[in-house]
């Protein structure tokens, strides 16, 4: 009896470890599906840009000093050669009066040498040194009323008044932009391309613009050109994008650049999650697959797949990385859905 009951103790420990082996290792491994659909893929290379006119400049100073006059002409039209703002001069023209004051004496001291000469008082070399003396300071006058052109802060070509900054009073510094002129349509966004992706890059590409102030309108420009020479410590190429007349964006505007390398049409299209380099799992008969696909354009959503999978598959998604091949499985039906 005693050792009946030892024997009916052992077999319910070996059920309960068999209960607990299938539980743990024979059960099949719930996980999520989705079946591969058709569409368009499309190869793209993503920059950060900033609208800008197509025709503009900066008027900076070349000189540090005060502000005494601004045209307060933001967003008028100009034409090129109007004056837009002015520095104090009363420094410059100090120095200007005194050169024409040394100019005044150095004329006199010409004119009395070149009469002693006359009269064989003095020599000729000295009538030399006071023309060589006066025509150096008429030289310098000459520099001087060229410098104070330099505190007259004119228009660079015709168009509008983009923006003005600096007050009256202010200290210009030497090439701080105080005005931006130039023509508000056509407009261009300038993107900065990594190095890797430039050679993707070419003149006429199509592009698909992101801006958060139009989130929900559709924004379109063109390759226009790319500069030869790029950066090498930010490792970026300048790329102009040439937009529609009519577009929404504003000038100084940040959007989201990508352009469009090429579009793959009807491609077969998985979850980029669900894939692991080239390998992903697909579900057949209740047991996980493990398959070797040859992937095409790779997209942040979704994947292009040329070979190697049925378009009737249950691919899984996202990938599992703890799970082994031939594993058994089950599908949950609200996980279950289609690759977008």
């Amino acid at each position: 009896m005693r050792y009946l009951r030892l024997l009916l103790v052992l077999c319910a420990v070996a059920a309960a470890a068999a209960g607990a082996y299938w539980w743990w290792f024979g059960r099949p491994v719930p996980v999520a599906t989705v079946q591969p659909t058709r569409g368009d893929a499309a190869e793209l290379v993503y920059a950060n840009g900033v609208v800008e006119p197509r025709y503009w400049a900066k008027v900076t100073p070349l000189v540090r000093e005060r502000i005494v006059e601004r045209c307060d002409c933001e967003g008028a039209e100009v034409t090129r050669g109007a004056v837009l703002g002015r520095l104090d001069t009363r420094e410059a023209e100090a120095t200007l009066a005194e050169l024409e004051a040394r100019r005044r004496l150095a004329l006199a001291e010409r004119d009395r040498v070149a009469a002693l000469v006359g009269r064989n008082i003095a020599a000729a070399k000295d009538l030399d040194r006071t023309r060589s003396d006066l025509a150096q300071i008429e030289a310098l006058i000459v520099g001087q009323k060229a410098r104070l052109e330099n505190y007259v802060l004119r228009a660079p070509m015709d168009g509008t008044v983009l923006r003005e900054d600096g007050e009256v009073g202010e200290i210009a510094e030497p090439g701080e932009a105080l005005f931006w002129v130039g023509r508000p349509i056509p407009r261009v966004v300038i993107a900065d391309v990594n190095e890797e992706d430039i050679p993707r890059v070419a003149v006429g590409q199509r592009a698909l613009l992101r801006s958060d102030a139009f989130v929900d309108r559709s924004l379109e420009s063109v390759v226009d050109n790319i500069t030869p020479k790029g950066d090498p410590v930010a490792k970026t190429y300048r790329v102009r994008l040439m937009l529609p007349d009519d577009t929404p964006l504003m000038i100084g505007m940040s959007v989201d650049v990508n352009i469009v390398v090429r579009v793959s049409a009807d491609a077969l299209l998985v979850p980029s999650v669900a894939l692991d380099g080239d390998r992903l799992f697909v579900v057949e008969g209740g047991v996980a697959e493990r398959r070797a696909v040859r992937p095409g354009i790779r997209g942040t959503e979704a994947t292009e797949i040329l070979s190697g999978l049925d378009p009737g598959a249950r691919v899984i998604s996202p990938y599992p990385e703890t799970l082994a091949d031939g594993a058994r499985v089950e599908t949950t039906a609200a996980a279950a859905g289609r690759a977008e």
